[in-house]
């Protein structure tokens, strides 16, 4: 059975709206307004980041919900991206039935540990 671009479409937007909902709880002084998906369709990041919400959260993020990745274009496109906004690239991703995981550059994990 063949996945319509409508049910992909809806399966991409379903994990970006679950992704901003994360985000609001984790900075509850942000609002709707700094972080909120991008339009489908839209080029660039998956996530639109306020100024205010750079300064907590500096990723490009892309998003990615498909039972199939190709990761390492899915990264270069996560890579692009984040450079086009000046921000840290991190790919989000997840399939049916699966727990949400991401990607980044080590050197970037490691800045942010304490």
């Amino acid at each position: 059975m063949s996945i319509t671009i409508k049910s992909r479409k809806a399966k991409s937007r379903n994990l970006q709206n679950s992704v901003v909902k994360m985000l609001l709880e984790k900075y509850p002084y942000l609002t709707n307004n700094d972080i909120k998906p991008a339009v489908m369709g839209e080029s660039g990041i998956d996530i639109k980041l306020s100024e205010m919400a750079r300064k907590s959260f500096p990723f490009g993020v892309e998003c990615k919900n498909q039972e199939s990745l190709s990761i390492w274009s899915a990264i270069k496109q996560c890579e692009e991206n984040a450079h086009n906004e000046k921000l840290i690239p991190l790919l989000i991703f997840k399939r049916n039935h699966s727990d949400t995981y991401i990607v980044m550059k080590i050197d970037h994990f490691l800045k942010f540990l304490k």
